[in-house]
């Protein structure tokens, strides 16, 4: 029997042990290989199909603001005729929720709002998502340079707030008050115990996106659930779902630094381990909190070619994309070309060995 082998029969027998505690079934496995994505606007073209198919890649993710099944239909109808797959289709909608995450008004008809986006996943055969459960935003400080003085994404603690959609997060209290760590993990718990069984009936899978950035606390906001490993191990222990696991956002990640408890290659082995891992963003920045810079794939503090090598090393078989790609002289395929080329060689590379 290969390694390979023997880590798929592991993985197997401990899934099947857990589920039958549950008496649940799991969700179909996931065929071998990387799934490396290209991400495209809502608004996609036949030229940025062409354009996937050009760089070498299979599947494209597309991000919406909302949408029915038909649109979700129509869009992969759309992709397949071009000879391609659709990896996943977000809604920002329902994708970092104060009201959910803060029990705030309007909660429950925003949950039955999420439920509803997971039956017309299902029902368009779109078997993954994207989840964040962030209750202010995603933070940043106004945007700087990297290599060669393309524009990218900034973070210092003292200067930051936060953004979603078209609100901003103000501090020092985002919401007028300071939160608790037990009120989080209430509202987590209300939710996540609701919207799981429905992604169970539609055969989705929720990968479950890190805090961006993973401080402790931001905006009177505790980030104590999806800030760190043992934050996400207790969590994936409430949903105990077959169909609940992680999107391992790898710059995310990098932020926080040894606040997370495990570095990333370790938090990929863990979560491969535990059969969680369906979904990574690999990217990179130059340091961890309280101050960063979104940066080139290869031109971070984290070794790329060793997470590559980790993610062949533990036969992960999710979807992969480029994320937060810095700009690059060119119109806005440049950026992606390059970052989208590079993880396609250390695929090459490593999978070959």
């Amino acid at each position: 029997m290969t390694d390979t082998n023997r880590r798929e029969f592991a993985r197997t027998l401990a899934g099947s042990a857990a589920l039958l505690a549950t008496g649940r079934s799991a969700p179909p496995p996931l065929s071998p290989g990387i799934k490396i994505s290209l991400q495209i606007p809502n608004n996609f073209t036949d030229e940025d199909l062409t354009f996937a198919k050009q760089i070498g890649v299979k599947y494209v993710s597309i991000p919406t603001s909302g949408g029915t099944y038909e649109v979700f239909a129509d869009f992969k109808r759309r992709v397949e005729a071009a000879g391609l797959l659709v990896a996943n289709i977000g809604n920002s909608n329902v994708h970092n929720m104060p009201e959910v995450t803060l029990s705030l008004p309007g909660r429950d008809e925003k949950i039955e709002e999420y439920k509803q986006y997971l039956r017309n996943l299902g029902r368009a055969g779109l078997p993954y998502t994207t989840y964040a459960h962030m209750g202010n935003g995603i933070w940043s400080s106004k945007p700087e340079t990297t290599r060669g003085g393309a524009p990218a994404r900034a973070f210092h603690l003292a200067s930051a707030k936060g953004y979603w959609i078209d609100k901003t997060f103000e501090p020092p209290l985002t919401q007028g008050r300071r939160f608790t760590p037990d009120e989080l993990w209430d509202n987590y718990t209300y939710f996540i115990r609701q919207v799981a069984p429905v992604a169970e009936e539609a055969g989705v899978r929720i990968g479950i996106h890190p805090d961006d950035p993973p401080v402790p606390e931001l905006g009177g906001v505790p980030r104590c659930i999806f800030g760190n490993f043992d934050g996400y191990v207790r969590a994936l222990k409430i949903a105990n779902s077959p169909n609940v696991g992680v999107c391992l956002c790898c710059g995310t990640w990098m932020e926080g630094g040894p606040s997370m408890g495990k570095d990333v290659f370790a938090a990929a082995r863990e979560f491969a381990r535990m059969g969680k891992l369906w979904k990574i963003h690999f990217r990179n920045v130059s340091s961890p909190i309280p101050d960063f810079t979104e940066t080139f794939v290869d031109d971070g503090y984290t070794d790329m070619k060793k997470l590559m090598r980790t993610l062949v090393d533990v036969d992960f078989r999710g979807i992969l994309i480029a994320d937060h790609v810095p700009g690059m002289v060119g119109d806005r395929h440049t950026g992606w070309a390059f970052s989208l080329a590079y993880i396609r060689a250390l695929y090459d590379t490593y999978r070959a060995h």
